[in-house]
């Protein structure tokens, strides 16, 4: 049964041009960065969550500001601290004298796109409270599940070189973001149209949202109907299947990361305006899907090994089946 309410079907020319438009809009804030643009939107059409790293400065929450900014859904930001509470983020009940019966106040987390800025700085307890929403999308507060969404968007960003204060994501935190992202800094040019931009204001104060909910969900349901030909999907398994038996991995890409692995190949040929997937795609994804899931050998010593060397390692051995 479709999630797209009655009224809002698009032809694929019409779903096309949505995402054209989305592209442009986000692109008139964030320049000089049109694979980022690009990875971030194979997020949003593969139904999964982003997590942009990078040093300060160089764009994360402007990015996704944006692309939140882009689309006419609920949004909340939530500036990650070490005293923030598990509560702070999924609501809490309080009493209400009049009535004398508890009322349940929803937390930030009960929207449609939800910023979490530097989600490295609040502890590994307050981390955990976005599992469930992130994974199952619904929360669990005394004792009742609340639903949330459709769409449901994580965008959250973080400083890998800055330590003090901060709480290194676990895991199984990790395994729920579909993408991790590395801005980079941008070429010269990009960064003189962006003085001369702030020259007057602040850019992202005229960003209209160009996508209704319904519009999200549309493109979403078209991504899925992607075809992957049997060559592609068995490349997709060799490749996860080999970060489990690489020498310097101590923990592999899990089926749920196979599963991600699928749906953004899917999300990149429909960007790409194709309704297949090739291996290219594959392996355009392979180390922002897969290099922020494995613990290296380096990782469980107590190291902070990146495993994007890892990846491409195992791009270069692991062949194309024809």
């Amino acid at each position: 049964m479709s999630l797209i309410p009655d009224g809002s079907r698009r032809t694929p020319d019409e779903l096309s041009r949505l995402l054209g438009t989305l592209r442009s809009n986000i692109d008139s804030v964030f320049h000089g960065k049109a694979d980022v643009i690009r990875l971030s939107l194979v997020a949003l059409l593969a139904d999964g969550h982003l997590l942009l790293e990078d040093v300060p400065g160089v764009g994360k929450t402007t990015l996704a500001k944006a692309l939140a900014m882009s689309l006419a859904c609920l949004f909340k930001r939530i500036q990650f601290t070490p005293d923030l509470l598990p509560a702070d983020l999924t609501g809490s009940s309080v009493f209400h004298p009049p009535s004398g019966t508890f009322n349940f106040h929803e937390g930030p987390l009960f929207a449609q796109v939800v910023l979490a800025d530097e989600i490295n700085r609040a502890t590994r307890r307050t981390q955990s409270a976005l599992l469930e929403a992130m994974s199952e999308r619904q929360i669990s507060a005394d004792g009742v599940t609340r639903k949330l969404g459709p769409p449901f968007l994580v965008l959250a960003t973080q400083n890998p070189y800055e330590y003090e204060g901060t709480y290194p994501l676990p895991e199984s935190q990790l395994d729920r973001f579909l993408l991790r992202i590395r801005i980079g800094y941008p070429d010269r040019a990009a960064e003189r149209i962006i003085f001369s931009q702030h020259r007057d204001g602040e850019p992202m104060d005229g960003l209209a949202p160009v996508l209704q909910p319904a519009d999200v969900l549309a493109l979403q349901e078209y991504t899925r109907a992607v075809k992957v030909a049997e060559p592609v999907a068995e490349y997709i398994l060799d490749l996860v299947h080999a970060t489990r038996e690489h020498p310097e991995v101590t923990l592999g890409a899990s089926t749920r990361a196979g599963l991600m692995f699928y749906r953004a190949a899917q999300a990149t040929a429909r960007l790409d305006g194709r309704d297949y997937t090739t291996p290219d795609d594959v392996k355009a994804l392979a180390i922002p899907v897969l290099a922020h899931r494995l613990m290296t050998k380096a990782w469980s010593q107590g190291g902070r090994d990146d495993a994007t060397p890892i990846v491409a390692d195992i791009l270069a051995k692991t062949p194309v089946r024809l």
